[in-house]
């Protein structure tokens, strides 16, 4: 006999929760599957100094010191790290390549709708490097009418193009060079090829740091606050992994250890929100 259409339904209902149910708990996979292969892998631009850099043959750095203290809360689980080009790392989380990304991904309103960013690591406000003693550049604005680099896909460079976007009236237009990674941009920027690149002020005065008689840090930073964070995919298998890295790096903030790394790897703290801001 055939069911009657209340019937029909009920089946369908309970169907459908299982369905659901099914797919709920395949969607809290992600960190199960971490815990059962005791392999955690994540990609990372190991050309970011002092966030992440080869030395030796290891990638050391910040975000390395960083992951050592997050490691502790995944026992017996082994961290795997790919040294990936910039611009395959967000579209490679994109398409599950590796579990997380643990580099220095710089905080927009758009990743921050298509990813899950952590909670910050570290101030990624913008700035300029320029050689020592130029004396016509002092201020952002002296950009006007220059040559300047910054890294390909990067939203350094994004805020390169909208900051010299209001200075085409105030001496000219900036010619924009864009670069693979920092480093070539440095050495464009030492060969005198370019008069400054625009980074996160941490990078540069890392950059300054190691290379004190080439290059000068412009202290005044220019665009609004922003911030360094990690990433994971902004979807319901990655949920669980995201929560701990987000609840570690938290921990990490107010317990003061990441002030203590900050101290170490950039030479003072700085003052990070625990959370981020929603997307606009």
């Amino acid at each position: 006999m055939m069911p009657s259409s209340i019937s029909r339904a009920l089946l369908f209902g309970a169907a459908l929760v299982t369905i659901l149910s099914s797919t709920a708990a395949n969607a809290a996979d992600l960190l199960d599957k971490i815990k059962a292969d005791k392999v955690f892998t994540v990609a990372t631009e190991a050309r970011f100094a002092p966030f992440e850099f080869v030395e030796d043959g290891k990638i050391i750095g910040y975000s390395a010191d960083i992951m050592v203290e997050v490691m502790k809360a995944l026992p017996g689980v082994e961290l795997k790290r790919l040294d990936l080009p910039w611009q395959g790392i967000l579209p490679g989380l994109a398409a599950g390549r590796f579990d997380y990304v643990v580099t220095s991904v710089t905080v927009t309103p758009e990743r921050m709708k298509a990813y899950h960013l952590s909670a910050p690591i570290a101030d990624a406000t913008m700035a300029l490097l320029k050689r020592k003693g130029d004396a016509t550049i002092t201020k952002p604005e002296d950009i006007a009418g220059k040559a300047v680099g910054s890294q390909t896909g990067s939203a350094q460079l994004a805020a390169l193009e909208t900051f010299a976007g209001t200075l085409k009236d105030k001496g000219g237009p900036v010619t924009i060079s864009t670069y693979t990674d920092f480093s070539e941009a440095y050495a464009d920027l030492g060969a005198g090829r370019i008069q400054a690149v625009v980074n996160s002020l941490p990078n540069l005065l890392e950059a300054a740091r190691q290379r004190p008689d080439v290059f000068e840090v412009v202290l005044l930073t220019f665009g609004p606050k922003t911030y360094f964070s990690w990433a994971g995919r902004n979807d319901a298998e990655s949920a669980s992994l995201n929560a701990l890295m987000d609840a570690e790096l938290v921990k990490l903030n107010t317990s003061g250890k990441l002030a203590e790394l900050q101290k170490k790897w950039f030479g003072a703290p700085m003052e990070l929100p625990e959370t981020l801001r929603a997307a606009e």
